[in-house]
């Protein structure tokens, strides 16, 4: 079973992040806390974990803006 990954709320006013850069790639195997993504919002930059283990799916493109709960990807 795929495991969804979220653009998450980092601030209680957040409604949109960007990617600043994925720090896997897409096919790469990747373990449960591992740093996938560098989010940008609310003037901060965020370093984002995966939150399963198995083979990253990247769905979104680094340098662009997407609303806080869109699937950036999957894990399986």
């Amino acid at each position: 079973m795929a495991t969804e990954i979220l653009l998450p709320k980092l601030g209680f006013s957040m409604t949109e992040g960007e990617i600043a850069e994925w720090l896997a790639a897409d096919g790469d195997h990747v373990n449960e806390g591992d740093p996938l993504f560098l989010l940008e919002a609310d003037k901060s930059t965020n370093e984002v974990e995966a939150p399963a283990s198995g083979i990253l799916h990247i769905l979104a493109e680094a340098g662009e803006i997407y609303e806080v709960g869109t699937i950036l990807g999957t894990i399986e």
